[in-house]
C-alpha cells in the first residue's frame, strides 16, 4: 500500500519527510538522496551502498571487460592521472 502524505518547502530550502514515510522506508538520519527534478515533479531517489556480494559482482566483471579490451593496470592508473588532473 502506498502512503501519501503532504509537507512543505521552508524558507531554507528543506522538506520535512513525514514520519510514516521515514518509518515505513527505514530512513534514518543521514541518509543520502538523489534528487531529479522535472516541471512540478521532484522525486528522491535514496542512495544505497550495493551488497557486497553485488560489489564484488561489478568488480569482477569490470575485470573481465578491461581485460577484453585489452586495458593494463597501466592504462587504469593513467586515465584516473589524467582525469583528475583535468579536473582542477
Amino acid at each position: 500500500m502506498k502512503h501519501l502524505e503532504v509537507t512543505m518547502l521552508s524558507s531554507k530550502g528543506q522538506v520535512v519527510l513525514p514520519q510514516t514515510i521515514r518509518l515505513k522506508l527505514h530512513l534514518t538520519q543521514g541518509e543520502k538522496f538523489i534528487v531529479l527534478g522535472e516541471k512540478d515533479t521532484v522525486i528522491l531517489k535514496k542512495i544505497e551502498r550495493p551488497a557486497l556480494e553485488r560489489a564484488k559482482k561489478l568488480v569482477k566483471e569490470s575485470r573481465a571487460w578491461a581485460r577484453k579490451a585489452g586495458l593494463t593496470p597501466a592504462d587504469v592508473k593513467e586515465a584516473i592521472r589524467k582525469v583528475r588532473t583535468e579536473s582542477k
